[in-house]
């Protein structure tokens, strides 16, 4: 029996998120063992904006799986940049889920109740310019780690932070979505809530074809047209840039905002979900046109 490398970042929630798509693939009857591959994202601690953002969770593990040191890679696909290097396909988009974000703040309290001037943590240009927009009295803290890292900033005995904001899809693969004590009203990352897994283009083994069985058309359509914002802006993950489209049937409606130094610019537009990617160009050009 093959036994195939699956390629994760060591995070609880990546190998949790990767965890899940070996245990589709088993049910598709492929067997997979994970491969843990260190990021620079994963051991550089400077702020996303720092280290450009683009690509410092996804880079590794597109070499990894580029020299067969892995034979597929899972990633969150907020992480990963619009363009498709040469010899990598995405081959599955499984089901997307709640793409939110979330406040997790002492004492219960949502983004209304929090004390004034209080203290949000958050790593996001785009999560810090939406909270600003909302509550322009907020002090945004930088924040980096993992989950049990950042939960501890705010919920934990030596806390320095009145509350921080996170995916809410993270918490509840974790099983921790009872920290959760407002859904924020935000728009999310491209991507956020839903996974990427990737394969090496020349592969057509049972292994492609056990992966492309994951694929769900709706979650890959909505995630075609927002990171075709990203795209067309030519900005990367930690650009002040969110985006959420929803399918329903045949039928896609996608809405965007961009931070600027003037505030939030937001633009929608809608279509037939089979032009995606094109109904995503047409609202970053609206964006654009927009924008001071």
């Amino acid at each position: 029996m093959t036994v195939y490398r699956l390629g994760t970042r060591g995070s609880a929630l990546a190998t949790t998120q990767s965890g899940h798509i070996a245990q589709a693939l088993a049910d598709e009857g492929v067997t997979c063992e994970l491969v843990v591959i260190r990021t620079t994202g994963d051991v550089n601690r400077a702020s996303l904006a720092q280290m450009g953002g683009t690509g410092v969770f996804a880079a590794e593990l597109r070499e990894a799986l580029l020299a067969d040191r892995c034979d597929l890679a899972v990633h969150s696909l907020k992480d990963l940049p619009t363009a498709q290097p040469d010899g990598l396909v995405i081959a599955a988009v499984p089901v997307r889920v709640d793409p939110s974000d979330v406040l997790c703040a002492g004492g219960g309290a949502t983004l209304a109740t929090l004390r004034e001037g209080a203290r949000v943590g958050t790593g996001s240009p785009r999560r810090a310019a939406q909270l600003i927009d909302r509550r322009p009295d907020l002090q945004i803290c930088d924040l980096r780690g993992n989950v049990d890292t950042r939960l501890a900033r705010a919920l934990g005995p030596e806390a320095d932070l009145d509350a921080v904001v996170l995916a809410y899809a993270g918490l509840q693969r974790l099983g921790r979505a009872d920290v959760v004590t407002d859904v924020l009203d935000l728009l999310p990352a491209p991507g956020q809530g839903a996974l990427a897994v990737e394969v090496r283009a020349d592969d057509d083994t049972e292994l492609t074809r056990a992966v492309r069985a994951l694929d769900d058309l709706p979650s890959r359509q909505a995630v075609d047209a927002e990171r075709a914002v990203l795209a067309r802006l030519g900005a990367g993950c930690s650009a002040p840039v969110g985006a959420l489209a929803r399918c329903e049937g045949d039928h896609l409606r996608l809405t965007a905002v961009l931070g600027t130094d003037d505030g939030l610019v937001t633009r929608s537009d809608s279509g037939d979900a089979a032009d995606a990617a094109a109904i995503g160009t047409r609202v970053a050009e609206q964006l654009l046109a927009a924008t001071p």
